[in-house]
């Protein structure tokens, strides 16, 4: 197979990336995103937002990663975030689907693929960072404004949510404070669960 059969059987073979469900609803509640749609919502949002980084970034790798990022749900799925026993296998299944995705790629494409991957998993770097808070701001806000379906769906509590995304001030700290505002407003109005909560996720005195 030369090069060009594998870029297309690679691209074709991404496409099914849109039949992965994900928790979080559209906007409009109609139903539920896929994740080719997220990871489009993603990079559109990190090129918007790119001047809240922490840190000065590269937006190429940065969209990079986000495009790319998702991939290995294909087969292994998308692990809801608060699930913690699908967690426990998530690496696992994801290590293996990046072998086969990324596999189908010619081995330089494959091996840069599996490096934007790895490098955000890791969160080592300035554009790793960054684009994890992105990928978990969006959630957050989608279900903020649409009646936070998979948050009372499963009982989330705005500890939870809060404990789940610290990690945003290592990548964008203006973005975690209003995360955090976001998380406060959603408690109020019943979209989240728990009684002694305040703002900086810490219990009530």
């Amino acid at each position: 197979m030369d090069r060009l059969d594998r870029q297309l059987n690679f691209i074709l073979a991404i496409d099914q990336l849109k039949n992965i469900r994900r928790q979080n609803l559209l906007l409009d509640g109609s139903r539920r995103e896929n994740s080719a749609e997220h990871s489009w919502h993603l990079a559109t949002a990190a090129m918007i937002l790119a001047e809240y980084a922490r840190e000065p970034v590269d937006m190429a790798k940065v969209l990079s990663m986000l495009l790319i990022h998702d991939v290995v749900e294909i087969d292994a799925g998308d692990t809801f975030v608060y699930d913690e026993k699908a967690a426990e296998t998530k690496a696992e299944r994801e290590e293996e689907a990046s072998r086969r995705l990324f596999g189908l790629l010619p081995p330089d494409q494959a091996r840069w693929c599996r490096d934007l991957w790895e490098e955000f998993e890791a969160r080592q770097t300035p554009e790793a960072r960054f684009a994890a808070a992105v990928d978990r701001l969006m959630p957050i806000l989608l279900n903020a404004r649409n009646g936070g379906y998979p948050w009372r769906r499963h009982g989330i509590t705005a500890r939870q949510v809060l404990a789940r995304n610290r990690t945003m001030a290592e990548g964008a700290p203006v973005l975690w404070e209003r995360v955090q505002e976001i998380v406060a407003d959603a408690l109020n109005r019943g979209l989240l669960y728990d009684d002694d909560f305040n703002s900086s996720g810490d219990s009530a005195p």
